[in-house]
């Protein structure tokens, strides 16, 4: 390409070029901005100035973009590590507690995890996943139970993080604040505090299945 070429002005019939990047990052600020409801690929085509048949040649549509965005925003996770049995607990917690921030970062991750199929399993959900695992063989939970352990943890904080998502999303569209809705009070303390409450109860039990081998 001349340097005439590189500095000429786009024709308005030109399609910007476009890369997988460009495409989910855009796609994670319209979710973070207007939800998931508003997640098509005319409409982010739209937004980035680009037709939709031009987002389908790195994309091949919304379920893999779906997974492509999720993964996205799960490379914001560390899963502490564990280096003996007694930080399981501690570091399975700190895990939770960061998978729940994450989510209400993004509140319509909840709502689309479950729709993210094992063909669109990106290397950052792998890698949160695996990394969780290791904490439950590291505390002495048989091969065969540690995952189940793991998801009975996961499933906890989804759920939970699920209802707040959707809390928050209700009080956006009232055009409230937290702070109008609950007067006095300091809302998101409460909320982390119900949501360590329950957390910390499954590991109680799953401490006492430990402790009974």
């Amino acid at each position: 390409m001349s340097a005439d070429e590189r500095t000429r002005p786009r024709r308005k019939d030109e399609q910007p070029a476009l890369s997988r990047a460009q495409i989910v990052a855009a796609a994670v600020r319209l979710l973070d901005a207007e939800g998931i409801d508003a997640l098509s690929m005319r409409r982010l085509g739209t937004g980035m100035g680009a037709a939709a048949t031009s987002l389908y040649r790195h994309v091949t549509g919304k379920d893999e973009l779906i997974g492509l965005v999720v993964d996205e925003v799960y490379g914001e996770l560390e899963v502490p590590g564990a280096a003996s049995p007694a930080e399981w607990r501690d570091a399975v917690s700190r895990g939770g507690h960061g998978l729940r921030a994450m989510a209400l970062r993004h509140p319509w991750v909840a709502s689309v995890l479950g729709r993210v199929g094992p063909a669109h399993l990106g290397p950052n959900l792998m890698r949160v996943g695996e990394r969780m695992l290791a904490l439950f063989r590291t505390a002495g939970f048989p091969a065969d139970e540690a995952d189940r352990a793991m998801k009975a943890v996961v499933s906890y904080v989804v759920g939970a993080m699920s209802g707040e998502a959707a809390h928050l999303s209700r009080l956006a569209r009232s055009g409230r604040s937290e702070q109008e809705w609950v007067e006095g009070r300091d809302p998101r303390k409460l909320r982390e505090e119900n949501f360590d409450y329950g957390l910390q109860r499954v590991l109680d039990g799953l401490e006492m299945r430990l402790s009974r081998g």
